[in-house]
């Protein structure tokens, strides 16, 4: 009793705080040049004609006329400036911004990393914090810095993206608007001239920008806001019958790659369901602290960091049997899907696993649970 009312309490709290942030609204593309920078600035042109306090907090126009021309007669909140080895780099401002209180601040370039020695190490943080002292964002991004599609953007285009932003980024946002091109209009726009210098069009034309990555790119965004919009609806819309809400539990050990692939495949399927989830490590007494090597023990500890950030609730128990170890957990939490990895091992480490897994398929054979294996 005593644990429901302090879980309620802590519920109120959550709503009266969510009540005074500021609204967050989130452009995103399938690509640099698609205009998400030119849309922010048209919008806040609209804005600033109807009387609202809207001032660009930081804008990059990448010397586009098109987008700087819109910037003329808009208000700007200065960057700040900072030494950072031995050049001058502009920074977003964001103790001014909370000084000077806007009643709506453009940020652009959502995704970037601030340099070290920052209050904050990522923009969108900064963000969070300009949010939390009640003044509405208007922000963008692209769909590759999109965390849990991290592999596969790099599947796709065979960049491995180092600017990432936590997809609770865009579970966040008040509204997310995918500003949409087809492939044929963003080439077009790329050789005119109209996204890079000229001296970088063929280049980009020969690796990033081919049609065959923009249009899988396009997929990817356009299902992200489609899932965005599901998810508003099932938390915004009353609706008669009411379905059972799913539960995610991934299963990771100590195998770094395998676990990281887990965790961002089941982040994936959580999000589009808008559903609870866990990563449950199960340490046996062969995985003890003290009887494996450092580097593993540094890479779980990134793999808890990276679920957490994706919005898993870590579970980290101590048990001899794992399929019993997973079965008390399913049924603790109510667990409607597990997802686990596909073991990559030698004959005999394939023969235990394997005996691992159909120890688990009896156990949980009298429960409503799906269980998914990933392949990669």
């Amino acid at each position: 009793m005593e644990r429901e009312t302090r879980q309620s309490a802590e519920d109120f709290l959550a709503l009266i705080r969510r009540s005074k942030r500021g609204k967050f609204k989130i452009y995103i593309g399938m690509s640099a040049g698609v205009g998400k920078t030119y849309r922010m600035l048209m919008e806040a042109r609209d804005l600033q004609r109807n009387g609202i306090d809207v001032k660009l907090g930081y804008i990059e126009t990448h010397n586009r006329k098109e987008t700087q021309a819109l910037v003329e007669g808009l208000p700007i909140i200065g960057r700040k400036t900072v030494f950072y080895k031995g050049k001058l780099v502009e920074e977003l401002d964001v103790e001014a911004i909370l000084q000077d209180r806007p009643e709506i601040v453009i940020i652009d370039e959502l995704a970037h990393s601030n340099i070290a020695g920052s209050k904050n190490e990522k923009r969108w943080q900064d963000v969070f914090e300009i949010l939390d002292a009640g003044i509405n964002v208007i922000s963008a991004l692209n769909i590759q810095h999109i965390e849990s599609l991290n592999q596969a953007i790099q599947a796709i285009t065979s960049i491995d993206v180092t600017e990432r932003v936590p997809d609770k980024v865009l579970q966040e946002a008040d509204e997310v608007v995918n500003i949409d091109l087809t492939a044929n209009d963003l080439i077009e726009r790329l050789k005119e001239g109209k996204i890079y210098p000229q001296e970088k069009i063929q280049m980009a034309l020969q690796n990033f920008f081919t049609t065959s990555n923009i249009l899988q790119l396009r997929e990817l965004a356009l299902k992200e806001v489609a899932s965005y919009v599901e998810n508003k609806v099932a938390t915004e819309v009353n609706v008669a019958n009411i379905v059972k809400p799913s539960r995610f539990l991934a299963c990771i050990s100590s195998n770094e790659k395998n676990a990281k692939n887990v965790i961002r495949k089941t982040a994936r399927l959580a999000g589009y369901l808008n559903s609870k989830w866990y990563v449950l490590y199960v340490q046996t007494p062969k995985e003890d602290p003290n009887k494996i090597a450092l580097d593993k023990q540094r890479h779980l500890i990134n793999n808890f960091k990276l679920a957490t950030e994706l919005g898993a609730e870590i579970i980290k128990i101590e048990h001899a049997n794992i399929a019993k170890a997973i079965r008390i957990q399913v049924e603790q939490r109510q667990i409607t899907t597990i997802c686990i990895g596909k073991p990559r091992l030698r004959l005999y480490q394939l023969i235990l696993a394997t005996n691992v897994f159909n120890q688990l398929v009896r156990k949980l054979s009298f429960l409503p649970i799906d269980i998914i294996i990933f392949s990669k």
